[in-house]
């Protein structure tokens, strides 16, 4: 009589093999022409949307495409001449690092530091006091560009600005004297709702007996932030950084409030494309807007390989 275990074994055991074996096993019984139609509608939105103008921006990033004139009609291949240029212009290498301090000020610390330390204190508030402060942090969010924008030039207008009249410092005009200031704080207090959720999300993970057993051996708010908090926080610290850095390299927002004046003293990178490209100094040079384009994009891969390498290394 056959052992029933035997043939249970074999049934078992024969997906196994067909996969070591290097067949494809189709789990949902589809088949590939249906598996391909499912995600068909994906691929082509992909495809339209991504990579045709990726390729597109690649091809005119290497003429001299312009917005106007013959150039417009049949542009002229220039090779890496773009490219060549940006690298020595000194507009360019002002954008960069104007869009470098952005970043650092108004992401990687400001809406760090406000995100968590709103996420920190509120866990220790009144729930309906909680509500309302996040629910407001959230409206700054939430709000379209360009009425923030507006609320904020209202907020540090010169002759009847809020700010002004709340320090008693009439005639400051805070968008001309202090640009990048203005431009960092702006930044900060409209992008700290993201890093205030996702680091309540991850307090929320953090064993309340470790943070019991710390306050009991002594220790203060700092070395139990240090030493018990960071530990458990630490990859979506990385994460949070990674995002919020990518999302302000590419904003366009301060264009809203100053334009990248006075004297492109707050023109960060998307600004100075977009001034050559359309906003007139350039004279419509989508060829060489496209190529600092490409540039942009290398810098983002760069900040995001970095990110990803520290998130490996955490992990391992």
């Amino acid at each position: 009589m056959a052992d029933p275990g035997v043939g249970a074994t074999t049934l078992l055991e024969a997906p196994v093999a067909r996969r070591a074996s290097g067949s494809r096993v189709d789990t949902a019984g589809l088949g590939v022409v249906r598996a391909l139609g499912f995600v068909a509608p994906a691929l082509v939105l992909i495809g339209v949307f991504l990579i045709f103008p990726a390729l597109w921006t690649l091809y005119i990033g290497i003429t001299n495409y312009r917005l106007t004139g013959p150039a417009s009609v049949s542009p002229q291949v220039v090779g890496f001449s773009n490219f060549v240029e940006a690298l020595n212009d000194a507009l360019f290498g002002n954008a960069v690092w104007l869009s470098l301090l952005f970043v650092v000020g108004s992401a990687v610390i400001g809406q760090n530091l406000l995100g968590f330390a709103l996420a920190w204190t509120l866990r220790s508030v009144r729930p309906g006091l909680r509500r309302l402060v996040e629910g407001l942090v959230l409206l700054a969010w939430i709000l379209p560009g360009v009425v923030v924008a507006y609320l904020w030039i209202a907020v540090l207008d010169r002759s009847g600005g809020t700010l002004n009249a709340l320090l008693s410092t009439p005639g400051t005009a805070w968008l001309l004297q202090y640009p990048m200031a203005s431009l960092i704080v702006f930044n900060t207090w409209r992008g700290t709702a993201f890093s205030m959720m996702l680091y309540g999300s991850a307090l929320a993970a953090v064993p309340p007996s470790q943070l019991e057993t710390a306050r009991l051996a002594g220790a203060g708010s700092v070395g139990i932030v240090r030493d018990v908090v960071f530990p458990h926080i630490r990859g979506h610290v990385l994460t949070n950084t990674l995002l919020i850095s990518l999302w302000t390299f590419n904003d366009f927002t301060p264009f809203l409030l100053t334009a990248g004046g006075p004297n492109h003293r707050s023109e960060t990178l998307p600004v100075f494309i977009y001034q050559q490209a359309i906003g007139g100094e350039g004279n419509g040079r989508l060829g060489y807007a496209s190529a600092i384009s490409l540039l942009l994009l290398l810098v983002n891969l760069v900040m995001a390989l970095v990110y990803l390498g520290l998130l490996r290394r955490r992990q391992s």
